[in-house]
């Protein structure tokens, strides 16, 4: 948990993909943040999160459909959606907050 704060902590946007393998919607979204990183470059992070291997962090985020996509800066949710999303709206999101 601490580890997470200091995550969503920083100074740039922080995009946190929580997903599990066994969900189909999780799986297909690992090619979509891999574009969103590449185009991203340094100004923000993608960070992807195991639902099933941090169980405390998904249930005090209430985190219920996966995949469920959030961005922080500085500590603060600016956005928060579940299910699948395209690499274009994610980018100009992530733009937009940085």
């Amino acid at each position: 948990m601490s580890k997470f704060g200091e995550l969503v902590g920083l100074n740039v946007p922080v995009l946190i993909d929580f997903y599990t393998e066994w969900n189909e919607a999780s799986v297909k979204m690992h090619p979509v943040l891999r574009d969103v990183a590449s185009a991203i470059g340094d100004k923000a992070k993608v960070i992807k999160i195991d639902v099933d291997k941090n169980t405390q962090l998904a249930e005090a985020l209430r985190v219920k459909g996966l995949p469920t996509l959030m961005i922080y800066k500085k500590g603060e949710m600016l956005w928060r959606k579940s299910g699948e999303q395209n690499a274009e709206s994610i980018i100009a999101l992530l733009e937009q907050y940085s």
